[in-house]
């Protein structure tokens, strides 16, 4: 049998689940700043060596950082506004606004009417005062090193701010594609100009304050797991840009086909998720360099990527892009091995996690054997079956990445409260416990299985319930809110980080 392409997954370890948003504060959201600090303190304390985020890209509607308008930059509202108020670009004052806000959740609504308008701010009051150097490096060289993506999104910015927020195929034909626009007069009026180097600016800042935190992490020895959905978004810089690697009528682009999954179990009508499709031909043609540029630029802010949708890479679900449900599809070939060959070729350092829930066909195991990346198993997926279930612990195998939920489950105490009887009674009976302390059964049944990496998300460690609900798949509103308080993390610093260390050190996850 051949060797894998990767094989990274050898260390016994544990980490943590959470999204820098959640960090608690007075800025109306999480941001980078000291926060961040006491969490990656707390995790280093607890014996944890990886913390995990979802996509840190910039949020459009609905506010999912899985529908980003790049899959390149990073968001803006994770900029710690304090840190350019201690750097003169801002008054104290400013804040105030902010700190208005709920602390526990996130007002995504007050937030984009208050942040953009100080963000903004800044940036004016940045040139006004001769550029003044910022403790993030230099901000020409910063954007002569993200040349390959920093203009197509910097300039969707521009234009979309111009058109009031149109998707960009409701555009002028002359600024509907980049090339295109290059062309055109609007490219060069003052006010584009000044808008693209704003959001330029936000990258720098973005990523100057990002690389702050990833050094405290990686100095008390925590790796950080990236995650970066398969398909981009449609009204996004990526498709706007590269408008040949995508499935689009090339004159309109609008899309042909979209990405879904079909009807199962869950869903009679299956998943419409609207994303344009790759032509993976052209990507093929090109040698992959959007994805091996992708890839770099992830990589550059994470130590290891989780890729989600794995299965896409071998077949996915092609949906007209006029069909009203996603019932009506067909499964494509993807671009298999073929893609990690050339990944393994061109960045065989790199360390991937391939997300594979969901129903396996038989060729996508395969193809995740051959690439030898860890796969994903969910505790809470495990119970109220038969034995053959393959995410109970007895199932599992080592190069796996093992959790009791992820971000898009319950709360593993508000899983269990929500399960029927058949479901509890089958943990309690595996498990030979009460239930009435659930959290923790999954967290050591977690760190107690065959599987290299166990990965808990913070609300288990708090014991928390649905309340703290991180994202309802299906839901469209009251998404991504959660936020926990500094007093909460405290009290399980105080309670519990004894406990994680002598539980990693029993598991060998030391």
């Amino acid at each position: 049998m051949p060797q894998p392409l990767f094989n990274w997954l050898t260390e016994r370890s544990a980490g943590v689940l959470l999204h820098p948003t959640s960090f608690p504060g007075n800025q109306g959201i999480g941001v980078l700043d000291q926060a961040a600090d006491q969490f990656l303190e707390f995790a280093a304390a607890a014996g944890l060596k990886h913390w995990q985020i979802c996509p840190l890209g910039p949020t459009g509607f609905g506010d999912s950082p899985y529908q980003c308008f790049s899959a390149f930059a990073g968001n803006p509202y994770l900029i710690d506004l304090q840190a350019l108020v201690s750097a003169g670009l801002l008054e104290s004052s400013e804040l105030a606004d902010l700190a208005k806000l709920p602390r526990e959740t996130i007002d995504f609504g007050s937030l984009y009417a208050i942040k953009w308008p100080l963000l903004f701010k800044v940036f004016d009051n940045w040139v006004e005062n001769d550029r003044p150097k910022l403790p993030y490096g230099d901000f020409e060289q910063f954007c002569a090193q993200q040349s390959d993506w920093l203009e197509g999104y910097t300039r969707f910015m521009a234009f979309k701010d111009h058109f009031n927020g149109q998707a960009w195929w409701d555009w002028p034909k002359d600024v509907r594609f980049l090339n295109k626009a290059r062309k055109s007069k609007l490219w060069s009026a003052p006010s584009i100009e000044r808008s693209a180097e704003a959001y330029a600016f936000f990258q720098y800042l973005f990523f100057g304050q990002w690389q702050r935190v990833r050094s405290v992490a990686n100095k008390l020895g925590i790796q950080i797991i990236g995650d970066a959905p398969i398909f981009v978004a449609g009204d996004g810089a990526d498709v706007w840009a590269n408008p040949e690697l995508f499935q689009l009528d090339q004159k309109t682009g609008r899309s042909l086909n979209v990405a879904g999954v079909p009807p199962d179990y869950f869903s009679e009508d299956g998943q419409l998720w609207g994303n344009p499709l790759y032509d993976w031909d052209a990507h093929r043609s090109q040698n992959y360099e959007w994805w091996l540029s992708r890839l770099r630029t992830n990589l550059d802010v994470c130590d290891i990527l989780r890729i989600d949708h794995f299965r896409g890479f071998d077949t996915y679900w092609s949906i007209p892009a006029d069909a009203p449900t996603a019932k009506t599809g067909e499964w494509i070939e993807g671009p298999g091995l073929d893609l990690f060959r050339t990944i393994r070729r061109e960045l065989p350092k790199c360390r991937l996690i391939a997300e594979d829930l969901g129903e396996l066909s038989p060729s996508v195991v395969d193809l995740r054997d051959a690439t030898g990346l860890p796969g994903m198993a969910i505790l809470q997926f495990a119970f109220g079956g038969d034995a053959s279930n393959l995410y109970l612990p007895h199932n599992l195998t080592a190069n796996s990445v093992v959790y009791p939920g992820t971000h898009d489950n319950d709360t593993s105490l508000g899983w269990y409260r929500s399960a029927d009887q058949k479901t509890r009674d089958h943990l309690n009976r595996y498990f030979r416990v009460s239930g009435d302390n659930v959290g923790w059964d999954l967290i050591r049944a977690a760190y107690g299985s065959v599987s290299k990496l166990a990965i808990v998300p913070l609300q288990d460690f708090m014991s928390l319930g649905s309340e703290a609900r991180f994202n309802s798949p299906g839901k469209a509103t009251d998404n991504w809110q959660w936020r926990y308080t500094t007093e909460a993390l405290s009290e399980l610093s105080q309670n519990s980080t004894s406990y994680l260390t002598e539980l990693a050190e029993l598991t060998g996850r030391t």
